[in-house]
């Protein structure tokens, strides 16, 4: 299994607490990467668009609470997008149980 890529990775794993819109997943992506993973709108609606394609995520609607909260556009979890999720995180898994066995972490 190869990894996957880090951008759709951080959108999926952002997304598996609740649907949230763009901006919210680019800052939930920067606190789960620890600052170490920062993504621009381009590269995130571009991933955002191939995901909606595989059918990982969906929009849904926000919930309009304010007129600027009406034009966003909101992104939930589908469940084969949690299955990919968990199957990348059950391969980072490996990985680190590999590395300990070796002494390198």
């Amino acid at each position: 299994m190869q990894p996957m890529p880090p951008a759709a990775f951080y959108i999926l794993f952002a997304l598996a607490d609740g649907e949230k819109h763009g901006y919210a997943i680019m800052q939930d992506t920067l606190k789960l990467s620890e600052g170490r993973f920062r993504m621009g709108p381009a590269t995130l609606y571009t991933n955002i668009q191939r995901l909606l394609e595989a059918e990982w995520i969906k929009e849904v609607e926000g919930d309009g609470d304010t007129p600027s909260d009406s034009r966003r556009r909101y992104y939930r979890l589908r469940k084969p997008g949690k299955t990919a999720l968990e199957q990348e995180l059950e391969r980072m898994r490996r990985v680190l149980a590999r590395a300990e066995a070796l002494s390198l972490a």
